[in-house]
């Protein structure tokens, strides 16, 4: 999700919006379908439309620029489902020079990579009946092999699951070979499904809840303790302890454990360590608001104070620099971004933008639709931010009339540095003039020269609403608060090319 990208021969084309917009080329396009994908339907783009377009372009790339992007959006972007359909999608145009294999074991990072990879590797070749996963690729089988070599007995237990395609089937399609006698006893152990119950969360609550109880007050005293155990161990991951905040509060346990769980949250080390998406902690924020615990404001805070952490090393922004944040909130940013969320684009626009506020010391925020509207806030509350600009939904319409942030300017003779769009890049006039992003930016920079616009893509469609080689305009794609390395980046030079052009296969 950085740089300033570098696009050649670009052709104005039609957006979903009927509007003019701007081709990228194959690899930005690429990138930035890659780093916006839950594959899951988008407004303007079902799931199964975003991953044929995804294979279209991948044709259209260097097998090795494919592979080094897959690897980049697993490591660096922490994406998961995604990088595994560009490596098997990979292996069915490219069988050669052992490029599928090195990015297959470079985008496998869990245990359950393994065989989710060769579910999809089935899915996305029409096998089916019993043998349909023979003939796999040598070069695929090749890199799962290695990943194969990579994981301890905890970590295959942890997720060796009933799914359709078992860790158990892998290992006989695989055939791995055991780099000493340990590990082949581990591999053994995976044939035969005797792996020792791993020591996690939801095997020790759901241990827990089969056990018969007296009565309810003594299984929620005991369902309670496992809880304080669970915290004890030390064994909780940040995002479990994330996602179960809210479970932990209402468990009842003791406020020594509350603390522990809320320093744990709120440590900046922890936070990035975790990789955690900035919209995770919102959803963990809306989850909380609405209990009636006292533990709750205390929960809250220790949230605030983590995604802050994401904001850390944002550079580029002090008091010499005057920054404008838009956001986009017109209705096709209203999409979740995945059929089990309830994280809209329109939220993931608003935390980075407030995220990106809070770093600021000179900067005006608002948010854009049929109208442009400025709503200051104070940089110290991301989520709270984020929940009030929520509770004004609708005041500037649903349109996408993002000229207007900068006929603003204009109008009042403002010069900012650094103009912010966080939006899905589907903008046009509703007010069916002549106006558009594109003829704004030019006057403004007619006047103000040295201005830069970003658009921070949220969506990944493929087109962008003005033309990336005009002055001073920069594109930046995803959700992640990696994002703003961008920044920096660019400043020195720097694209996100470039930057995945350099990682060692």
């Amino acid at each position: 999700m950085k740089f300033n990208f570098l696009i050649r021969k670009q052709t104005a084309v039609i957006n979903h919006e009927g509007a003019k917009a701007y081709a990228l080329t194959p690899e930005t396009e690429l990138y930035a379908a890659v780093v916006t994908a839950s594959l899951s339907d988008n407004f303007y783009e079902t799931a199964p439309d975003r991953l044929a377009r995804i294979t279209d372009l991948i044709a259209k790339n260097k097998a090795e620029y494919v592979a080094k992007l897959a690897i980049y959006a697993r490591t660096q972007m922490n994406m998961r489902s995604v990088p595994l359909a560009l490596a098997v999608e990979l292996s069915k145009i490219n069988s050669g020079n052992g490029i599928v294999s090195k990015a297959v074991t470079g985008v496998v990072k869990r245990a359950d990579e393994i065989p989710e990879l060769l579910a999809y590797y089935q899915v996305s070749n029409k096998r089916e009946g019993v043998k349909k996963l023979n003939r796999l690729s040598k070069q695929v089988q090749k890199g799962l092999a290695v990943a194969f070599n990579t994981f301890d007995e905890y970590q295959f237990a942890k997720y060796n699951r009933d799914t359709a395609v078992r860790l158990r089937d892998a290992l006989f399609l695989v055939h791995p070979k055991a780099k000493d006698n340990a590990q082949q006893a581990l591999f053994d152990k995976i044939a035969a499904n005797t792996l020792a119950t791993p020591y996690t969360w939801e095997t020790e609550l759901s241990a827990a809840g089969k056990v018969a109880y007296a009565g309810k007050a003594q299984k929620e005293a005991a369902i309670t303790a496992k809880w304080e155990e669970l915290i004890d161990s030390d064994k909780m991951g940040y995002m479990a302890t994330l996602r179960n905040l809210r479970n932990i509060i209402q468990a009842g346990v003791s406020a020594a454990h509350i603390t522990k769980v809320c320093r744990y949250l709120a440590n900046k080390k922890a936070v990035a360590n975790s990789k955690q998406l900035p919209f995770r902690f919102l959803a963990a924020y809306r989850e909380l608001r609405a209990m009636d615990s006292e533990y709750a404001t205390m929960a809250l805070t220790a949230l605030e104070d983590a995604i802050a952490a994401s904001a850390e090393n944002i550079q580029g922004f002090d008091e010499h620099t005057a920054v404008l944040i838009a956001c986009d909130v017109s209705g096709s940013m209203q999409k979740p971004v995945s059929s089990m969320s309830r994280i809209l684009l329109y939220d993931v626009g608003l935390v980075l933008g407030m995220l990106l506020q809070r770093k600021c010391t000179r900067v005006v925020t608002g948010m854009f639709g049929d109208r442009w509207k400025i709503i200051n806030m104070p940089s110290k509350n991301v989520l709270a931010n984020v929940e009030e600009y929520y509770r004004r939904e609708g005041e500037v319409g649903y349109a996408t009339n993002g000229y207007l942030v900068i006929n603003d300017l204009i109008a009042r003779g403002v010069r900012m540095d650094k103009v912010m769009m966080f939006t899905d890049c589907q903008l046009w006039n509703n007010k069916q003039g002549f106006n558009s992003l594109q003829k704004s930016w030019a006057n403004y920079r007619s006047i103000y020269p040295e201005a830069q616009l970003y658009l921070f893509d949220l969506a990944g469609y493929g087109t962008v609403p003005i033309d990336v080689k005009a002055g001073g305009v920069h594109l930046i794609a995803g959700w992640s608060d990696k994002i703003f390395e961008a920044l920096h980046a660019i400043e020195n030079g720097g694209n996100a090319i470039s930057k995945i052009n350099n990682i060692q296969l």
